[in-house]
């Protein structure tokens, strides 16, 4: 949300607690129990109509460089376009397949011998909605790329790449030491200073030169930050306000307006060929978000059948309503997989608060036995979407096969670990979550009896979703005041297959993962975990590398900086006149940009 998560990236982090996820194109088919849904009958698709989609939250960014959560990525699929991306396409959503790139890199093919070089040839007719058009050309890709460790507002997911690509921790730490930190003087270091690993060799080839061979690296590609930017958004700070009301898209539709927290109104790019264009079919010619609907009036008007609500945006069904929905097996209801640990509670090893408690680890430790994993998967919907998590990798990442309990709950052990720790009253701490999503709201409440049995008294932090990551956990000098203990976060590959990467890097690297570079919210730093990702990241073979996966999740464990519940699947709803509704992990929630609608229901 992540967040990568999200991922998620989210990467970036969105689930059904409406936080920061198959079916043929054409028709409707039946789910099984609580498994699928919303694909179409034989109808051929449907051309035109609004596509209007409801949430309560808002994007963290309307900058593909920087943006680095879930309900971001869902924006992002409209209107930009990337190397790679996962299409809509039932048994292909987790597969990157060629977006601007004419082709997949293999060995050979594109990718050098020793595994270090990627040469990847752009599509030509990829057009810029400017005026006139204007192709889409590496040079562009090299600027985009240069923009995500810009010292402004810097992509959350550097620590992903920033030691992998030729020469881009040193332009980085360059960059972080520029004096004029305008518009201007950005541009002005981004044009003059080279970034060897990421070069233009003409208009329609781009070539990345890694430090190591990375199986992962063309996954890693489909991340939005990778996307080309325009040489026009050299006007802007990167992540501003003002770049937001100026964006230029790629992508099949194009920002007509943008209201922030309010609404989102895409139209038809008149620049964008489909001929050019194997991942979007663009079959509405309008998409409308409503950012001001709640949870539960988002499930109900897509339940009735109104013209005016198709979709969800960051709304997901209410986790007291899924049930219900799985056992009718409501044919617009999707229960898809994701790659990810969300919810999860994260601790503020840095809060000043009980004399600084939660920096002593034994303090942390007393936490996760107080915490009641099956009591908050209950409040969730349950174990049927809620698989348990008690470590950091969910199992569909390689690495993530070693599962372990090191706490399993306990709440006379943590009182009597909190006194040993000094604190025999126990401590009070302040819990951060999201007050417009059910499941949010519920995992605070839950945590909050559960900590109150083992003698820890709890406030809420109360938060509106659009302000959860960007004024709150994306800014170290909150979590250093204090002003949350505890966080109700969430986290989601940043791609998948060999992903563990993307899951210790951002979060758990030490002061490089830290916001706003990276999303380790609670400033958690153990050289010993930092020693063991660097060798994972740069073993030689992926046996290796799972070895020492799996001891850094035991290192992060025994330091107990967060506590995780669950690699939940991902629901989500649609109405019935919406057909082709496809499932795409990246960004949990169906393809807005393959969707169709029944002639009679054509939205406005």
């Amino acid at each position: 949300m992540t967040s990568r998560t999200k991922r998620v990236a989210l990467v970036a982090a969105v689930s059904t607690l409406s936080m920061i996820g198959l079916a043929a194109c054409g028709g409707s088919s039946t789910p099984s129990p609580g498994s699928t849904g919303g694909g179409g009958n034989a109808a051929q698709p449907v051309k035109g109509g609004t596509l209007n989609m409801l949430g309560s939250g808002d994007v963290d960014q309307m900058d593909p460089n920087i943006s680095y959560y879930s309900i971001g990525y869902l924006a992002l699929r409209i209107w930009s376009r990337q190397l790679f991306s996962y299409p809509a396409i039932e048994g292909k959503t987790m597969k990157a397949a060629p977006d601007i790139s004419q082709s997949m890199p293999t060995p050979g093919n594109g990718i050098s011998e020793d595994g270090l070089t990627y040469t990847i040839k752009l599509r030509d007719g990829v057009k810029w909605d400017t005026n006139p058009a204007r192709q889409v050309t590496a040079a562009d890709f090299v600027r985009g790329i240069k923009r995500t460790c810009n010292p402004v507002q810097p992509f959350g997911g550097l620590p992903d790449y920033v030691t992998l690509i030729k020469g881009m921790s040193q332009f980085c730490d360059n960059f972080a030491k520029i004096k004029d930190k305008t518009a201007k003087g950005l541009a002005d270091y981004m044009k003059d200073t080279d970034l060897p690993g990421v070069v233009a060799k003409d208009d329609l080839t781009l070539q990345f030169t890694l430090n190591h061979p990375a199986s992962y690296f063309t996954d890693m590609l489909t991340m939005p930050a990778f996307s080309a930017a325009p040489e026009e958004y050299n006007k802007y700070l990167p992540g501003s306000a003002e770049l937001a009301q100026h964006t230029i898209s790629d992508g099949p539709y194009k920002v007509d307006s943008y209201t922030p927290t309010k609404k989102i109104q895409f139209s038809r790019n008149p620049a964008w060929d489909g001929a050019s264009d194997p991942i979007h079919k663009a079959y509405v010619d309008k998409i409308v978000i409503n950012e001001t609907v709640t949870q539960d009036s988002t499930q109900q008007q897509l339940q009735t059948g109104s013209a005016s609500a198709d979709m969800e945006f960051d709304n997901f069904p209410p986790a007291s309503q899924l049930p219900a929905l799985i056992a009718k097996k409501d044919p617009n209801l999707n229960i898809g997989v994701t790659a990810s640990s969300n919810p999860y509670i994260v601790f503020n090893t840095a809060s000043p608060n009980n004399n600084g408690a939660l920096g002593n680890v034994k303090v942390r430790q007393a936490l996760e036995y107080a915490l009641n994993r099956n009591n908050i998967i209950q409040v969730l919907g349950g174990p049927n979407t809620n698989d348990p998590l008690s470590h950091v990798l969910p199992s569909n990442i390689v690495g993530g096969e070693q599962n372990f309990d090191l706490y399993p709950y306990d709440a006379s052990k943590a009182k009597q670990m909190l006194a040993d720790a000094g604190f025999p009253n126990g401590i009070t701490v302040k819990i951060l979550y999201r007050n417009a999503s059910e499941g949010s709201t519920k995992t605070y409440q839950t945590a909050q009896q559960d900590l109150s049995d083992a003698g820890i008294h709890v406030t809420g932090v109360p938060s509106p979703n659009a302000d959860f990551y960007t004024k709150y956990l994306q800014v170290p000098s909150v979590a250093k005041r204090g002003v949350w203990d505890l966080a109700v976060a969430g986290w989601g590959s940043d791609w998948y297959g060999n992903a563990a990467l993307s899951f210790f890097n951002p979060l758990f690297s030490g002061e490089p993962s830290f916001p706003p570079q990276g999303s380790n919210f609670g400033l958690y730093n153990n050289p010993a975990t930092n020693d063991l990702i660097k060798q994972a990241a740069n073993a030689k073979t992926e046996d290796e590398a799972r070895t020492l996966w799996a001891k850094a999740d035991k290192q992060v464990m025994s330091d107990a900086p967060f506590f995780p519940i669950t690699q939940p699947k991902q629901a989500n709803y649609h109405a019935s006149q919406v057909h082709n509704a496809i499932y795409v992990p990246m960004f949990q929630n169906f393809d807005p940009t393959n969707v169709w609608l029944d002639p009679d229901k054509q939205g406005g």
